[in-house]
């Protein structure tokens, strides 16, 4: 049966690899172009809160919590807090499973693992409906800038007392904002973990299709991210916990998924 396993896995790794240049991902990146002015990501939710995110990012996101297993996810971008949602569902799930495996009852209110949103502007029916779902228990926000200090300091000060830390960056999209924001959060990532930038996609589409917002081609989510890489490579930086701070992009996971707003995203801390 392992053996079994291990093929399949080989064999998903094989065929991950070969989408890198092929018709099937040139294929996607055009509906990439074609689906983002319809506002196809609009159209989806979890567990009843809307996610302005495409299933295949929301899917990736299921993976790396499985495979991390965080008590802390940390998200910039709240709007209609189905992505926290969605992320305190998984932490619960991973509570699920840990009870089961140890033979032992679950307290649903007896956990550490919690999700904390920040946003700019949690607009007040967002967040009565937030704190009205049944997930709500184990999600925090903070009202303010990320790229705030008080507001950084206030982050850094909670993630003190976490040991396995995710980052998701989704809110303001321009490369001064996306970069202050890989600046102060990054270095909260456990080792093994994920910083994921999204909607970096914004640098491979037309750049008309943004007219009336301030990020374009050039200047976006992907942008800084190569800025904040470059940095890293060339000043050298620690992590919260002391450690080197480096970080790679985890290329495997947009071949994968093909459909995502989040080329050169997925950045793993090494």
């Amino acid at each position: 049966m392992k053996n079994m396993h291990e093929e399949f896995l080989k064999e998903c790794q094989e065929r991950i690899i070969s989408y890198a240049n092929s018709e099937v991902k040139r294929a996607a990146h055009a509906f990439m172009v074609a689906s983002t002015i319809p506002k196809y990501s609009y159209n989806f939710s979890f567990l009843g809160r809307p996610i302005i995110q495409y299933p295949q990012d929301m899917v990736a996101m299921q993976e790396l919590i499985w495979q991390i297993k965080p008590d802390l996810i940390i998200e910039t971008g709240i709007a209609h807090g189905g992505s926290l949602i969605m992320n305190a569902s998984m932490l619960a799930m991973l509570d699920y499973c840990e009870a089961v495996e140890a033979g032992r009852m679950l307290d649903p209110q007896a956990t550490k693992r919690r999700v904390l949103g920040i946003d700019i502007d949690i607009r007040a029916h967002n967040r009565a409906a937030i704190e009205a779902h049944p997930m709500s228990h184990r999600i925090d926000m903070i009202q303010g800038s990320s790229i705030a200090a008080e507001v950084i300091a206030q982050v850094h000060d909670i993630a003190r007392n976490y040991t396995r830390v995710l980052v998701s960056l989704d809110s303001n999209h321009t490369h001064e904002h996306v970069l202050a924001e890989l600046e102060a959060y990054a270095p909260l990532v456990s080792k093994d973990s994920y910083c994921c930038v999204f909607d970096s996609i914004i640098e491979d589409l037309p750049d008309e299709m943004y007219p009336d917002r301030p990020w374009s081609k050039g200047n976006n989510p992907k942008t800084a991210i190569w800025e904040y890489l470059r940095r890293l490579t060339e000043e050298g930086r620690n992590a919260a916990d002391g450690a080197p701070l480096a970080f790679e992009i985890d290329k495997s996971i947009e071949n994968k998924l093909l459909i995502t707003v989040a080329p050169d995203g997925y950045l793993k801390r090494v």
